[in-house]
């Protein structure tokens, strides 16, 4: 890992791939974070891969100099520290959701955590890919979609998701979302 990227807008999912090939998300982040913390932690290796799932823009640092400017600011050091945390956290939660919580409620809160990183009421994203970041296959995010758009909480057309009621999508979702969203505050 040689960069850090602050993103001011887009998403990065945070993927695990395994030998075969297959991957899921382990967690997602953007304007609230930075990608390469592994790297500023003072880590080699990670073993998940930032794949840039929707396009923004940001700001890029070299690992080397991120790294030689936090011993000397503190408060950014306690900043990318605190995110670091939440980002575990994150990941860990989202891998119990992913095992333990019915498709509807894994799309609710990945649509959610979306939007919070988007500050937008669209996510632009397919349903193949949907699909790929929550460990299932796409007729699951299809149905499951279409289960969400005739409650009104969404409404899609291919490769666009607006959220239309989202206090209900809040209520429809997991208890996972709050807490990784209390990680993040």
């Amino acid at each position: 890992m040689q960069f850090a990227h602050f993103p001011n807008g887009g998403l990065i999912s945070l993927v695990v791939e395994m030998k075969d090939g297959r991957t899921v998300e382990a967690g997602l982040l953007g304007n609230e974070g930075a990608s390469g913390m592994p790297a500023v932690l003072g880590l080699s290796k990670s073993p998940l891969r930032e794949i840039v799932q929707i396009e923004g823009d940001g700001f890029r640092v070299r690992v080397d100099t991120l790294k030689e400017l936090l011993s000397s600011t503190p408060a950014l050091q306690a900043i990318l520290t605190r995110f670091a945390a939440g980002l575990a956290m994150q990941v860990a939660q989202t891998a119990a959701c992913n095992r333990l919580h019915k498709i509807e409620e894994r799309l609710s809160r990945w649509l959610l955590i979306a939007q919070d990183r988007l500050d937008s009421g669209v996510v632009l994203i397919t349903h193949d890919f949907l699909a790929t970041m929550l460990g299932t296959d796409r007729p699951s995010v299809t149905l499951t979609a279409g289960i969400l758009q005739r409650k009104r909480l969404i409404a899609y057309t291919r490769g666009s998701v607006r959220i239309l009621n989202r206090k209900q999508l809040e209520r429809f979702t997991c208890e996972c979302y709050a807490l990784i969203k209390q990680y993040n505050n």
